[in-house]
């Protein structure tokens, strides 16, 4: 009989990988984010941690990883292949408090809320994490901390002029299980599954 304590945890996540091409916009707006405001007021996200996530799924025993795998793939298989935009920027929860600064990524037929619908429904056995009621698709650039308005409000007037800005656009083939381990030096990011998309689709 196997001890329970014993069994390995891995913290995943179900996410689409952003492109060199997007990823190197957004390093590009973080840079001139970033001096708006004081040092200590965000953390901003490192380039690596740039995923477009479908479900955070905490902790899950690693002994359930497979079942994991066949769940979300068996969705893969019969979703298209999507073509995203990233464009804009974002809150959470609103500009007025911010906790979150984001670039927003959707697509021009809503296919990706579908898809993220139904990953949803396939990790469901596999997690206790609460799920996304209101799924809106998003990069995080950075979370903040505690500060006075005053002090970002140069940051948060320069993102709201950028509401519109274009970062790029990719064809999205597949969908990744990824493993985030917290370590001293900060999060290491392993892709434990690449899972393929069923449609055809020509690119851009």
């Amino acid at each position: 009989m196997t001890d329970k304590g014993s069994i390995e945890r891995f913290r995943l996540f179900v996410a689409i990988t952003v492109p060199d091409t997007v990823r190197e916009e957004m390093i590009r707006v973080q840079s001139e984010l970033r001096p708006l405001a004081p040092p200590n007021a965000v953390r901003w996200a490192r380039p690596e941690q740039f995923h477009l996530t479908l479900r955070f799924l905490g902790d899950v025993a690693s002994d359930h990883v497979a079942g994991l795998q066949e769940s979300v793939r068996t969705v893969c298989t019969r979703v298209p292949i999507l073509r995203l935009h990233a464009r804009g920027i974002g809150f959470f929860p609103h500009a007025r408090s911010p906790r979150v600064v984001w670039i927003g990524v959707s697509d021009d037929e809503n296919r990706l809320a579908e898809v993220q619908k139904k990953i949803e429904g396939a990790v469901r056995p596999f997690t206790t994490e609460r799920g996304n009621e209101h799924f809106a698709g998003h990069v995080t650039l950075g979370r903040f901390n505690q500060f006075k308005r005053l002090e970002i409000r140069e940051l948060i007037e320069h993102a709201e002029a950028m509401k519109d800005r274009p970062f790029g656009e990719w064809t999205a083939p597949e969908i990744e299980i990824i493993r985030s381990e917290l370590l001293p030096a900060g999060a290491r990011y392993t892709s434990l599954a690449a899972l393929p998309l069923n449609a055809k689709l020509e690119p851009f």
